[in-house]
């Protein structure tokens, strides 16, 4: 069907209407576009295509610099058909919309770029490559366990050499993870090995778990830590709490402007990580989950670093860290919408949203980062 391209919507789509009614969620298309569709799956109350005519073109459009970026193939990228500047008004509009629809906040944003990739291609310093029963990695189709065969990812780090990845044989339906690290190391793997790579950030060396978490963007960590920083900016006699901490960088980055930290993780891999990398410094790691961690604590904290995973922190976590009563609260959210809920509930405990920052951490994706400062919301 042929159709007109209304709006973008989270995930990476365009919103437009079927003649029944019906929304479309459309990839491959731009806002303002008129696109003819094919449907790749049909609901009683929605539909999803892929646009593959462009019959009225946006300004914004772009041929994808990569040929595995289109409709029934790799799914790794969201954006690669727009430029650069429309990739991040996009990102800004949903964040705006997130934000509006599901916490109530009309809140500007713009979407900043982060140094440390060209052209928003040769950014992405951690991939995970499926392997096909003929033992070939490739990346996986668009909600599908298809894959797509490959000669290179665009996207990842030259570093990476995915040639030489998807050059060799591998076990059939194996995971293959790809680590390079910004002092030049490059792990191979499958499973969780037991070695490490060396990060450097805000002014120290980070031992990071192959396969573990580490922000993808060479650029990240330094970004973030200066929002954070610049956020929360602790005081000689207060108390931080890192949340979600993973190998313990907000800890490492803050924990010399506070009086004491703490440092909350319950991966076994990234807490042992967090307590090499923070042994010189007043930090005392735990392992443990964070929703039961926070139920049984009683004593305050001042400043908070909130880094949870994409699902957000939930309720329980926001609710027993209100009762902290910290004076200021960065959250670090890799999900619009999660944020989005997340703040609402903050909301209903007398805590503000009283800044809030994005970046184009993931540039050719739907993917974007906010920080975001709480503060207790005047009386």
């Amino acid at each position: 069907m042929i159709i007109d391209i209304e709006r973008v919507a989270h995930g990476g789509v365009c919103v437009a209407h079927a003649a029944d009614g019906r929304v479309v969620f459309v990839r491959h298309a731009l806002p303002g576009e008129q696109v003819r569709v094919a449907v790749t799956e049909e609901r009683r109350s929605y539909i999803r295509a892929d646009a593959v005519e462009i019959l009225q073109s946006s300004p914004a459009r772009i041929e994808p610099a990569c040929p595995y970026a289109g409709p029934g193939r790799c799914g790794g990228c969201d954006w690669q058909h727009a430029t650069l500047d429309e990739q991040r008004r996009l990102k800004a509009a949903v964040i705006h919309e997130q934000l509006q629809r599901l916490s109530g906040l009309d809140t500007d944003v713009v979407v900043e770029p982060v140094p440390g990739d060209e052209d928003g291609l040769r950014w992405r310093t951690r991939l995970r490559l499926a392997v096909s029963d003929e033992g070939r990695a490739g990346l996986h189709r668009h909600r599908s366990h298809e894959i797509e065969p490959i000669d290179d990812c665009l996207i990842a780090v030259a570093g990476a050499d995915v040639p030489d990845v998807v050059g060799r044989s591998w076990p059939a339906g194996a995971e293959v993870n790809v680590d390079v690290s910004t002092t030049g190391e490059r792990a191979l793997s499958i499973g969780t090995p037991d070695r490490a790579v060396t990060e450097r950030a805000a002014g120290r060396e980070w031992q990071v778990p192959v396969g573990g978490f580490w922000q993808v963007h060479p650029g990240a960590a330094e970004t973030l830590v200066a929002a954070v920083t610049g956020m929360l900016a602790p005081r000689p006699t207060e108390r931080l709490l890192d949340l979600y901490a993973g190998v313990g960088l907000f800890a490492g980055a803050l924990a010399p402007l506070a009086r004491s930290a703490v440092a909350v993780e319950s991966d076994p891999r990234a807490s042992r990580a967090a307590r090499a990398n923070l042994a010189d410094l007043p930090v005392t790691v735990v392992r443990a989950s964070v929703d039961r961690w926070l139920r049984e604590q009683t004593e305050p904290f001042d400043v908070v670093v909130l880094d949870p995973p994409r699902k957000g922190a939930g309720r329980d976590v926001v609710t027993a860290l209100a009762g902290l009563r910290p004076r200021a609260i960065a959250y670090v959210a890799c999900d619009p919408s999660a944020l989005a809920r997340d703040l609402a509930t903050f909301a209903g405990l007398g805590y503000r949203l009283a800044r809030l920052r994005a970046f184009d951490l993931f540039p050719m994706t739907a993917h974007v980062e906010c920080v975001a400062l709480l503060e207790p919301a005047p009386a």
